[in-house]
Parts: C-alpha cells; structure tokens; sequence
C-alpha cells in the first residue's frame, strides 16, 4: 500500500489516450448524425458507438453482427409486445423468453439476446408518446447508426496500428 504522503502514480500512456480519443470522437459523431436525422433517442446511436467502440475491428465485426440481430428481433418483439399488451410486467417477462428461445434457435449468441432483450424494455418499460411500432424503428435505426459509426471509426482509424495494416491487406 502506498504511504499517505506518496500517492498513486497515474498510468496514463499513448495508447489509452488514443482510445479516448477515437471513443470521444465516434460517440459525439454518432450522436450528432442521429440529431440530424431527428431521431427522438439520439443518446441510443452514443451508447451503442460507446459499447462498440470497446473492441477491436476485428472482434468489433463479429460481434456488431449479433447486436444488430438482437436490436431487430428485439424491436419487432417490443412492437408487438407494446402494442397488445402495454407495460404488462408479466408479458414482458413472456417477451424475454421468447427472444431467448428465438435467438438459440437461430443460432445468434448471448451479445444478441442481450441487445434483444435492452431493446424490448426500452419500447415497453418506458412511456413513449409515439405508437410502439414507431418507437421500435427509431430504436432499431438509433443502435444500427451507433454500430456503423463504431465500426467505421475503428477501421479508419484502427487503436492497435498492426489491427490497419492487417486489415489493409
């Protein structure tokens, strides 16, 4: 344990302030570019870019592919389910289950269930003044943008210099 007198040394080096850097940079792009198109969660496309952004291109890629299934099957589950059964807690429940029995047979990992079932609460959990299927196409386009905006950034401009030039070949 270090003396009372001799604090902590930070360890602050290039590479995490290039991560900080490119993760500040996409998430404010992400967000920006879902203020333009008027998407009334604009903050989704930022926290989906921040999780994205976590990665690497390559790890980055196969994983964006799960939680774009999980968005979509969980805005087609949060439509419906909003849309006939309201806020009903134990349809909710009905609802998890369900994406998790359709997300194991169509083979989609856990990243996808989880996007799936973040997505499902967000249309059904939360009062929205919008019909539920609206709700569920602005939520599935605010993820989509933020996964795009992740990806992109990371393969223009990679954290690990080695991920460009072995994605550059």
């Amino acid at each position: 344990m270090p003396a009372a007198n001799n604090p902590i040394p930070l360890r602050v080096n290039r590479q995490n302030v290039i991560h900080v850097v490119r993760t500040s940079i996409a998430a404010v792009v992400s967000l920006l570019i879902a203020r333009l198109f008027k998407l009334p969660e604009a903050y989704w496309a930022a926290i989906t870019t921040l999780v994205v952004m976590q990665s690497s291109l390559g790890a980055a890629l196969t994983v964006s592919w799960q939680r774009f299934a999980g968005s979509a099957i969980g805005a087609a589950a949060g439509a419906l389910f909003a849309t006939y059964f309201g806020s009903n807690t134990a349809m909710f429940g009905v609802g998890i289950f369900v994406m998790g029995i359709v997300c194991a047979a169509l083979r989609l990992d856990k990243a996808a269930y989880r996007f799936a079932g973040i997505t499902l609460a967000i249309i059904m959990l939360f009062a929205h003044s919008a019909p539920a299927w609206i709700v569920a196409v602005h939520r599935f386009i605010e993820v989509a943008l933020g996964i795009a905006v992740g990806l992109a950034l990371t393969a223009v401009w990679p954290e690990d210099p080695a991920d460009f030039d072995a994605h550059a070949r």
